[in-house]
């Protein structure tokens, strides 16, 4: 279990520092590696978790720091790199600590330079609630916390044609010119000198050997000397980081001046940078848009950007070198406007095509792009907050959606309390706001919520403004056991607004409502009726989310009036569509049903396994009710019966064993029909 990142490069050397710091990791419970950007302290303790994965059953997790700049976002950060996509109300680090406490794992927090105190606060609270946590930090200083034992990454060995920098260097020169002959005495001897120079700091010797493209090892070594002797004031290049800098401003120097300017506009993203995001924020003045895909590619062969799968990644050392010269060319504040408005734009595009055949597309966008949109938010609540408001309300579904309450309820309660003017922008934040909280748990502050934005809407005299605040308080009314006050806020609403709901999306959210709110009454021959409606519309359109809904309730149906078999066909179908969209809300609900058809076909060992992925899903989210309230007795009625079939013993068995599983391994499990008998 776990989510380390995939690299595509070969790991080098460090075979002494591997066992070092996993005999560390074996006797403390924080490790803390640091050193100089570019030492490699991430991939060291990349291909360290790798190494030792196998000594924690709960898994190895993986959590990024690099695009933080203050602890706002720390602890929702961690909780993503864990997989915790919580949905109560409580601080985020409380629910960490709960999601820890029972749990054997290994956390790895990457890059924790820029929030070391932070981090330190945050890993003492961890540490003491989870007896079974140990953390391993990069860091280009120590957090300074007790009992934090700490390793100095040294540069790779350097100066002799075996030492583990030479390595490296022919290892990636094979890479960018394959079949290159670096054996002959003369080249040997300039690949050990360089990396003798460069004080074997691997980012250093990676990027001097991507110009290998264009000089031969020996020009390399001359230009090298030349640019290191004349470098004689320690005052501003301090001894440990001058080969670094060195390499980093002559790969910036042979980059061509369109480069250059792309390297440095490219420093406001905070995470994957595709092409499409990096033609919209860097293009324009010298460097026209069609000029950004080649200069990316361009940037990439000469290592200052990696390939990802889906975009590229610039290392932090090299995303500050880049913030440096765009500072230098007082294009730090235009930029980050334009990146803070285009990630603004993407939100509303994102919101506008939510009802179609790329809604799929549009949530993997939206979670894609986190960490920008975080940035752009936070940007634009200084300076345009107004347009913040828009945003935030255009990600709030998607928000929910893929797990990120807390950083949806922090931004939308950020721009609600800021006095600004009325209109269809601040209903819809309120009502983004309204459905986070309900998710979270909090009813009557989401009815509050939902009160103000009925006012608004009623204020805005707009049909979808007026849909919205009826799914607002129809879902908060549902969800606080309430479903006939559902119903008909619901059914008023779609009443009074009828129409074609491509025109208005918040009519089928409204539906999925009315529709809950009928099986929950027990008029299921209405809810039959309801659910086939909903996906004829949803299949016309081309979209998955109300489709999942209706496919939820089909299979309720179906396995109340005992037709287990088309029960399970609709759960499982509900869990693709919900699986497409990153949606753990759902894939738990969906659970929960596929268990009780299989129980109702008396299948009760796969029941049980099924069960507990449903609960590995449900501690994942933290919800406190685990769907709607009328599910619990019924889900009750479901485990007797699976228990009866398989008998305690077996039952107790699969479920713990699918509880302490991977959740995606479970899911896939869920998901595989049994072969007919």
């Amino acid at each position: 279990m776990g989510n380390l990142p995939v690299v595509t490069t070969s790991f080098v050397g460090r075979g002494s520092e591997l066992v070092g710091i996993a005999r560390a990791l074996r006797e403390h419970r924080l490790v803390t590696l640091t050193g100089s950007g570019g030492v490699g302290k991430s991939r060291l303790a990349l291909r360290l978790a790798e190494h030792v994965r196998r000594d924690y059953p709960d898994g190895v997790w993986w959590a990024d720091l690099s695009h933080l700049h203050d602890d706002q976002l720390l602890a929702t950060t961690v909780c993503d790199g864990v997989g915790l996509l919580d949905h109560s109300p409580r601080r985020p680090v409380a629910a960490l600590c709960e999601w820890l406490s029972e749990r054997r794992l290994l956390l790895v927090l990457d890059c924790c330079e820029r929030v070391v105190g932070p981090c330190r606060q945050l890993v003492t609270e961890l540490l003491a609630a989870a007896p079974g946590l140990t953390v391993l930090a990069t860091s280009r200083q120590p957090l300074g916390a007790e009992e934090e034992y700490g390793v100095e990454v040294a540069p790779l060995s350097a100066g002799d044609d075996g030492d583990e920098a030479v390595l490296l260097f022919r290892d990636r020169a094979a890479a960018v010119v394959p079949g290159l002959p670096l054996d002959g005495p003369a080249d040997a001897a300039a690949v050990a000198e360089i990396c003798r120079r460069l004080e074997g700091i691997p980012l250093a010797v990676e990027l001097a050997c991507a110009q290998l493209r264009e000089r031969t090892a020996r020009e390399i070594t001359e230009r090298l000397a030349s640019r290191l002797d004349a470098l004689t004031d320690e005052t501003l290049w301090p001894r440990r980081h001058r080969a670094l800098r060195t390499t980093i401003g002559w790969s910036h120097e042979l980059c061509t001046p369109l480069e250059r300017l792309l390297w440095a506009r490219l420093s406001v993203f905070r995470g994957v940078i595709t092409t499409a995001d990096a033609e919209a924020v860097c293009g324009g003045g010298p460097l026209g848009v069609d000029a950004v895909a080649p200069a990316l590619e361009s940037l990439a062969e000469q290592s200052v950007l990696r390939r990802t799968d889906d975009g590229y990644r610039m290392l932090d050392t090299l995303r500050e070198y880049g913030a440096m010269w765009l500072a230098e060319l007082a294009e730090d504040a235009l930029v980050a406007d334009r990146h803070a408005r285009h990630f603004a734009r993407v939100a509303v595009e994102a919101h506008a095509g939510w009802l179609g055949p790329a809604q799929v597309a549009w949530y993997r966008r939206i979670a894609g792009t986190h960490p920008d949109l975080c940035a752009s938010l936070d940007h634009l609540l200084v300076e345009d907050p107004e347009k913040a408001m828009e945003m935030a309300g255009c990600a709030g579904l998607f928000w929910s959606c893929c797990g990120h309450l807390h950083e949806a309820r922090t931004y939308l309660e950020r721009v609600l309390a800021l006095p600004l003017s009325a209109g269809v922008h601040r209903t819809r934040a309120l009502w983004a706001l309204g459905i986070t909280l309900t998710l979270q748990g909090d009813h009557e502050a989401a009815r509050r919520i939902g009160e103000e934005c009925e006012q608004a809407a009623r204020l805005d005299r707009d049909a979808e403004a007026a849909l919205l605040a009826a799914h607002s308080m129809s879902f908060t009314y549902l969800m606080m056991g309430r479903p006939q006050t559902a119903h008909s806020v619901s059914d008023r609403a779609l009443r009074d607004h009828p129409g074609d709901p491509a025109d208005a999306p918040s009519q089928l959210r409204c539906r999925v409502i009315r529709l809950f709110a009928l099986s929950a009454l027990g008029r299921l021959d209405e809810a039959y009726e309801e659910a086939t409606r909903l996906q004829r519309i949803s299949l016309r359109v081309g979209e998955h989310w109300g489709r999942a809904y209706a496919d939820h309730q089909l299979a309720l149906i179906h396995l109340l009036q005992g037709r287990p078999g088309h029960a399970e066909d609709h759960a499982r179908a509900m869990l693709a569509s919900k699986h497409e969209l990153h949606d753990s809300l759902g894939i738990a609900l969906g659970l929960d049903l596929l268990a009780g058809a299989i129980a109702a076909r008396g299948d009760g060992v796969t029941a049980a396994r099924t069960s507990g992925t449903g609960h590995t899903y449900w501690r994942m989210i933290g919800h406190p009710h685990r769907g709607t309230p009328e599910l619990g007795a019924i889900r009750e009625q479901w485990e007797r019966r699976a228990r009866e079939a398989a008998g305690d013993t077996a039952y107790e068995r699969a479920y713990r064993r699918a509880s302490a599983d991977d959740a995606e391994r479970g899911l896939a499990h869920a998901l595989e029909r049994p072969l007919p008998s």
